[in-house]
C-alpha cells in the first residue's frame, strides 16, 4: 500500500512511526512532514489546504489510503472532496466529512449534540456579538472560575478560564471583538467542572469502534498547571484512575451515545474521535470532542499499541471494525514536550538542535523541526520535540524520559519538569 499522511507535528511523527512498521506498507508519504518524519517515509511539500494539489498527488503516486492528522482539512471538507470525486472515491480515507468534523469545529454544535443525546457535559449557553449583554448576565449567574470557549478552531488556544468576574466579562468582549478571529464570532460560556482531566480515543467506522489507550495531557505552560494554555506540554498513558469501572461508564454514557447520535443524524464518520473528559468524583463528563488524535497525547498513546496500525486504519475506512481487536502494551508511556522560549506567545525559530538521537528505550517525536541548508536539525515551531519513554511503571518511564530530556539542547529550550508527577500520588 502507498499511504499519504497529512500533517507536520508530533502527532504526525508518532503516526508515521507506527504506520511505517506495518508489513502492508509499500511507500509512506508525509505532507509536509518535519525533520523527524523524514526518517519514516518521504516528506512531500504539499499544501494540505489545497485539495486539488492533494488529488493530483494521490493519483500520480497511486495512493491507496489517506490519513489526516490535523483538524483543519477535515473542517474544511477534505473528506467530502474525496467522497464526491469519482477518481478519489476508491481511496481509503481516514477522517470524518465536514458535518462530522463539526464536533470539533463548532463548540456550540458539539454541546447541542451532547444535550440531544443526554451525554454528560457542563451546562452552557452560547453568545454572539449582538448578545454580549446577555452573555455578561449569564456569567453573573455562575460561580467562579468562568470558562469561555471560542466556538471555532483556534489551534488549541481558544479556551480561557478566569477566576475574576470582571476579567471574564472583559474576555468575553475581547473574544467577540476578534481576539481569536472568526473562531470567536460565537462564544460558549459553560460552568466549571471540578475534577481531573483525561483524554479517551476511539477509531470508529460509524457503527463499530475500538478503544485506544487513554492519556492525560498537561496544557498549561507552567509547572503545577500554571500560566496560559498551550497546545500541550506533555502526556502520560495509561491514566491510573481510568480503571475498568470508570471506563465502562465512559463507554456506556459517552462513547456509545456519541456514535449512536452520529447514526441518528445520518452523519457518516470514519476516523478518530477524541473525547476530552473530566473525572468528576468518579463520573465522566465531556469537556470537548476532537475529530483527530490529540497532540501531545498521540506521542504516549501510539507507542503502547502493539497491533498493526495500518490494519486498524484500513478496517476503519472500509467499515469493518466489527472484527477488529487492539492489543495494548501494559507498559507506561511518558511524553515531555520541549518548546521554544516564549511559547505559546512569540518565539524564535532556526535554532540548532543537538543531542536529538533516539535510544533503545526513548523515542523522539519531532513537532516543530526542519533541516537547514547544511542538513542540521533546527527549530521551526513553538513545540519542538516530544520525548517519549516506555517502561513497566510510570515512575520508571518518568525517570528514563527526563534523563533523555537533559541530553537535548537548543537555544531557549524550555520544558515542564512535573509531567506525570501528580499521578504518582494516586
Amino acid at each position: 500500500m502507498n499511504i499519504l499522511l497529512l500533517g507536520s507535528g508530533g502527532r504526525e511523527h508518532a503516526l508515521a512511526w507506527k504506520i511505517a512498521q506495518s508489513p502492508k506498507i509499500t511507500k509512506l508519504y508525509i505532507a509536509p512532514g518535519n525533520a523527524g518524519t523524514h526518517a519514516t517515509g518521504e516528506n512531500v511539500p504539499l499544501n494540505i489546504a489545497n485539495f486539488g494539489e492533494i488529488k493530483d498527488f494521490v493519483i500520480a503516486h497511486h495512493i491507496t489510503m489517506v490519513v489526516v492528522g490535523p483538524e483543519a482539512p477535515l473542517a474544511a471538507g477534505l473528506g467530502d472532496f474525496f467522497a464526491s470525486d469519482a477518481d478519489l472515491r476508491p481511496v481509503a480515507f481516514v477522517g470524518p466529512q465536514k458535518n462530522g468534523a463539526c464536533l470539533e469545529s463548532s463548540k456550540d454544535f458539539a454541546k447541542a449534540f451532547m444535550r440531544r443525546y443526554s451525554i454528560p457535559t457542563a451546562e452552557y449557553q452560547s453568545f454572539t456579538s449582538d448578545l454580549q449583554e446577555e452573555g455578561r448576565k449569564f456569567l453573573q449567574t455562575l460561580s467562579p472560575p468562568y470558562v469561555l470557549k471560542a466556538d471555532g478552531l483556534a489551534a488549541g488556544k481558544g479556551v480561557v478560564i478566569l477566576s475574576d468576574l470582571q476579567a471574564a466579562e472583559a474576555e468575553l468582549s475581547a473574544m467577540l471583538d476578534g481576539k481569536f478571529g472568526a473562531a470567536g464570532s460565537k462564544v460558549v460560556i459553560e460552568e466549571f467542572l471540578e475534577g481531573i482531566e483525561l483524554s479517551v480515543f476511539v477509531l470508529t467506522d460509524g457503527k463499530n469502534y475500538v478503544l485506544l489507550p487513554e492519556a492525560k495531557d498537561y496544557k498549561r505552560i507552567g509547572e503545577g498547571d500554571t500560566g496560559p494554555n498551550t497546545g500541550g506540554m506533555g502526556s502520560v498513558s495509561p491514566v491510573p484512575f481510568a480503571d475498568k469501572t470508570f471506563m465502562e461508564k465512559v463507554k456506556r454514557q459517552i462513547i456509545e451515545p456519541t456514535i449512536h447520535g452520529l447514526q441518528q443524524e445520518n452523519i457518516p464518520y470514519k476516523g478518530f474521535i477524541f473525547f476530552g473528559l473530566m473525572n468528576v468524583k468518579g463520573d465522566p463528563y465531556v469537556i470537548e470532542y476532537n475529530v483527530r488524535m490529540g497532540d501531545p497525547e498521540t506521542e504516549s498513546v501510539i507507542p503502547r499499541i502493539k497491533s498493526d496500525f495500518v490494519e486498524l486504519l484500513l478496517a476503519t475506512a472500509q467499515g469493518k471494525l466489527d472484527n477488529a481487536n487492539v492489543e495494548i502494551s501494559a507498559d507506561a508511556a511518558v511524553s515531555v514536550m520541549l518548546v521554544s522560549r516564549g511559547y505559546p506567545d512569540d518565539y524564535q525559530k532556526g535554532k540548532e538542535i543537538t543531542g536529538n538521537e533516539n535510544s533503545d528505550d526513548v523515542l523522539l517525536f519531532h513537532a516543530g523541526t526542519n533541516h537547514n541548508e547544511q542538513g542540521k536539525t533546527i527549530t521551526a515551531g513553538g513545540r519542538v520535540i516530544a520525548v517519549t519513554a516506555l517502561a513497566p511503571t510510570l515512575e520508571q518511564a518518568m525517570e528514563t524520559c527526563y534523563k533523555q530530556v537533559e541530553n537535548i539542547h537548543f537555544e531557549g529550550i524550555y520544558f515542564r519538569k512535573d509531567i506525570g508527577r501528580d499521578l504518582k500520588k494516586n
